[in-house]
Order: structure tokens, then C-alpha cells, then sequence
């Protein structure tokens, strides 16, 4: 796999050099959106972005971005997006794979619309095939891409993310080995219509397994058992992973070094274990998080200005 860094001048000019913290240097963010007038003032609470990271996978020719679709600028009336009428290339311009909260299962990944994302029993795990096809794929449409096609995926794990040819010969996305499909009868988000149906289809988590209800999901102030350190975590200016009308999101790489943003952010989403800070320089209080945090500022963590620091865990 290779990895372009596109835009650099562009976002240099547009948000100025890259800030070094007091405790580590700055991480790079994916790419906001440019701020309208009224959210200009909010966005100065953003860190510094340095360039929109691309990476492009070998085999499929998809270029996958950390954070939104909306803090990557991603046309509106396409991709996940776009009117069901639509032409398969124009749907297929982006897709938006994110860890949030599916009618109460969470974590949960919905896509670009908020749309519940199912797994099927029928196909086998790493298996190379989906055995949904025909009549099968008009009730539970695969999720696809081709070549070209831009992949968000905010707190998902780059390595559970995989691609399989179906039948027909188009490239269908995985998460954790299993293919991913939308259910036809749910039209608006947070709908789980799907979850359940004929004992065989189920929402999926982040790492390819069955979604469930949050209050069986471990404590957001404490990573689950075995959970990796993040790589990355999209970081929003408002709560429950808002990033519309004047809310952003912000993408960033997560090291070893602390790093700081300018301002709080009210919701996260990691695709692994980091430690955030209530203050600047990874100081006042400190909560473990492994998955979506909607409310920042609510019990457990209790970040009353939301999150100012973080490190990898």
C-alpha cells in the first residue's frame, strides 16, 4: 500500500504551520471542512492540520481517509448521499463507515446517512464470499466500491477493513472478514429494522462482530479486554458525533507522544484504546475510552469542557 500527502500547501495556508504541544507534537487531522463565516471562531478550537492523509489500498484501488465525510469536503449529493435514483458511479463516489450508535446497539457502524450496517451468518468469515445475491441482494444491498472511491471510516480500524469480489463482479467492502450489506426497509437513521431477521442477520461493531445494547457494552471510561491502542480518533465540536450546520469533526493520528487540542471537544470516536485529558498537556482529569463517547461532559469521564488531550494507550 502506498501513502500520498495531498493538499499540504493548501491546508499550510489555510491553517497555518503545525503546532507543537507542550508534551509532543501535534497529529495531523484528515482534512476539515472550511468553515463558513459563523463557525470560523468555533473552528480555531481545531488543532493544526498539516495535510489530508490518502492511502490508497494496493488491491482495490480505494483511497481511505481518516475522519467524516463532511470534514473531507465529500459532494453532498453523492455517495452515501446520493438520491436513491442515482447511478451506481455517483453512489459510489464515497462511502462513510462509522462507529456510533445503531437504535440503541452501540458501538455500532452506521454509514454516511446514519444508516444501520448489517453482517450475514450465511457467509463465512474471511471466507472471500457473499452468498446474498439476486433476489437475496434487493432486500439487503451490498455495500460496494470501485476504484477511486473515497472510504471514511472514523473509528474503525484500518486492518478490519477489507474488500471481496461478489457475483456480479462488484468489489464489496468487509469489516473483520465479514461482508457488509444495508437492510431495504430501513429509511431513516437509527432504524434496525434488519437486526435479527430470520436469525441470521445482525448489526455489526467496528471489529466485525454483533452489535449490542449499550448497557451491556463495556464502561466508556475503560477499554475492553484486549482492545489494540488507537491509531486514530476523530474528535467532534459537539456532542454525539455531530460534524453539521455549525459542529465539525476533526481526524488525528494517535502516538505515543501527548497532544494537544486547541479548545474541547464534546464526542469522540477511536478505533482503539486512547487516553484523553480534561486540560492541555495531558493534565486534570484522565479517562481510558475504546470506543464512541457521545457526551463527554455526562458520568463516566465528566469532562465539563471536554477533551483538551490525548495520547495513545
Amino acid at each position: 500500500m502506498r501513502r500520498n500527502q495531498v493538499g499540504l500547501v493548501a491546508a499550510l495556508f489555510t491553517v497555518g504551520a503545525l503546532a507543537l504541544t507542550a508534551c509532543g507534537q501535534g497529529a495531523a487531522t484528515s482534512g476539515s471542512a472550511a468553515p463558513s463565516p459563523d463557525q470560523a471562531q468555533s473552528q480555531d478550537v481545531a488543532q493544526d492540520a498539516s495535510a489530508n492523509e490518502v492511502e490508497t489500498d494496493g488491491l482495490s484501488g480505494v483511497d481511505l481517509l481518516r475522519g467524516t465525510a463532511n470534514s473531507n469536503k465529500a459532494d453532498q449529493n453523492s455517495g452515501d448521499r446520493a438520491p436513491e435514483s442515482a447511478p451506481t458511479e455517483v453512489k459510489q463516489k464515497w462511502v462513510e463507515l462509522r462507529a456510533g450508535n445503531a437504535g440503541g446497539l452501540e458501538p455500532a457502524v452506521v454509514n454516511g446517512k446514519g444508516l444501520s450496517v448489517y453482517w450475514f451468518s450465511d457467509d463465512p468469515v474471511n471466507g472471500g464470499v457473499s452468498n446474498c445475491n439476486g433476489d437475496c441482494a434487493k432486500t439487503w444491498p451490498a455495500i460496494t466500491v470501485t476504484k477511486g472511491t473515497r472510504l471514511f471510516f472514523p473509528g474503525i480500524r484500518r486492518e478490519n477493513i477489507g474488500f471481496i469480489k461478489r457475483q456480479d463482479g462488484q468489489l464489496q467492502v468487509t469489516i473483520g472478514g465479514r461482508p457488509i450489506y444495508l437492510f431495504s426497509k430501513d429509511k431513516k437513521a437509527g432504524d434496525i429494522l434488519g437486526q435479527n431477521v430470520g436469525g441470521k442477520w445482525f448489526v455489526i461493531n467496528p471489529e466485525g462482530k454483533r452489535a449490542v445494547p449499550k448497557a451491556e457494552a463495556p464502561n466508556p471510561a475503560q477499554p475492553a479486554p484486549g482492545t489494540k491502542p488507537a491509531n486514530s480518533v476523530t474528535f467532534f465540536s459537539e456532542k454525539n458525533l455531530k460534524d453539521f450546520g455549525d459542529s465539525f469533526a476533526v481526524g488525528v493520528k494517535v502516538s505515543d507522544k501527548c497532544a494537544d487540542l486547541r479548545g474541547g471537544f464534546q464526542s469522540l470516536s477511536p478505533d482503539g484504546a486512547v487516553k484523553i485529558w480534561s486540560e492541555p498537556g495531558c493534565k486534570g482529569k484522565s479517562a481510558v475510552v475504546s470506543g464512541p463517547v457521545n457526551d463527554t461532559s455526562a458520568a463516566p469521564i465528566g469532562f465539563p469542557a471536554g477533551v483538551k488531550s490525548y495520547i495513545r494507550a
